[in-house]
């Protein structure tokens, strides 16, 4: 087995704005679909998890997500509707949050 292994990476992402959710399919063929509350309860930024060695689960709820762009080849960034865009989501975050039943379902 090799020493590392890449992770997965996204071959398209959309904003599926009546359904509050982002859908992203990735290169392996998994598609993930994200709830919009999910992720910004998972902001990744210092800001919402501060600098503890593990991530926390924030219950933040009611945000709307205004713009998604890459960042780099290895993140995306998320604008909420508050204003809050500091937050940058690695590809390796995302995939392991992903909330569907083959994954382990949301985390918390």
């Amino acid at each position: 087995m090799p020493a590392w292994t890449p992770h997965p990476e996204p071959i398209e992402v959309r904003h599926e704005k009546s359904a509050r959710r982002l859908v992203v399919t990735w290169d392996d063929g998994h598609t993930s679909a994200y709830p919009l509350d999910y992720l910004r309860s998972w902001c990744p930024c210092a800001g919402c998890q501060g600098h503890a060695p593990t991530a926390r689960y924030l219950d933040l709820a009611g945000q709307d997500l205004t713009h998604v762009e890459g960042v780099g080849n290895y993140a995306l960034g998320l604008t909420w509707q508050d204003g809050h865009s500091t937050g940058i989501y690695s590809f390796r975050l995302l995939r392991g949050l992903c909330p569907c039943d083959d994954c382990g379902g949301e985390k918390r």
